[in-house]
């Protein structure tokens, strides 16, 4: 299946507007909670709609192999060009397969994505990925990421959930609801941190600051490893 959303991402990158949510720097929150998931060296980490992320290069230099799927072919040569990697490139179905060193990327629609093309997996690394979606397709995603790795394959979660009513902050600190309803029936959700995020209007005084939570999740699959 193709998001119905495809259209209108691919012209978001065709209209550079990927500064609206492109971190310019390593995610902090990875940096500080990766090392306590003790994932050996080595391990693929699997990075779902990554654009141009550069989580990706972090993870490679940290010993990890990468493989991010991303649908605008602008983003993945973003990617390579702005951190001066020279990439090979090959067809892979319907995908393009951009590779150097550490890191690969299959350019193309997540949802078309299997198992064979993605190979064996030891971790997903969600960096806000799944909050980025419209809620009627998160479920979507939900269950197609359940069908391209393994059952035994774990989660590290970033989310970012808005937290402008003063109901949103009481439950800053509890797992999200809408996760429990995606994630429960098959993994453990612990929460590992939430922060509050609040920013004020530039453009008038008059207006309410705005607030988001952003939570490091970890999600341990309920199926024992043999």
């Amino acid at each position: 299946m193709v998001s119905r959303d495809n259209p209108l991402w691919l012209q978001f990158w065709r209209d550079r507007k990927s500064n609206e949510f492109h971190q310019t720097s390593v995610n902090k929150y990875l940096v500080q909670f990766w090392p306590t998931l003790k994932i050996p060296y080595g391990s693929r980490i699997f990075v779902p709609l990554c654009g141009k992320s550069l989580d990706m290069l972090w993870l490679a230099e940290h010993g990890y192999q990468v493989i991010g799927v991303e649908l605008s072919p602008i983003a993945v040569k973003a990617f390579f060009e702005e951190n001066n990697l020279q990439p090979v490139k090959q067809r892979l179905d319907n995908f393009t397969l951009w590779s150097h060193g550490n890191i690969s990327i299959l350019c193309g629609d997540y949802f078309s994505l299997s198992q064979i093309q993605l190979g064996q997996i030891d971790t997903v690394y969600d960096r806000a990925a799944l909050t980025a979606l419209p809620e009627d397709i998160r479920i979507l995603y939900v269950n197609h990421l359940r069908t391209i790795v393994s059952t035994t394959t774990n989660i590290f979660l970033l989310t970012t959930e808005d937290a402008t009513d003063d109901n949103n902050r009481q439950q800053s600190h509890q797992i999200d609801e809408e996760l429990i309803s995606l994630y429960a029936s098959n993994f453990e959700i612990r929460l590992a941190h939430s922060d509050i995020l609040v920013e004020e209007h530039l453009c008038s005084p008059e207006s309410s600051p705005l607030a988001s939570t952003s939570k490091v999740y970890h999600l341990n699959s309920r199926t024992p490893r043999k």
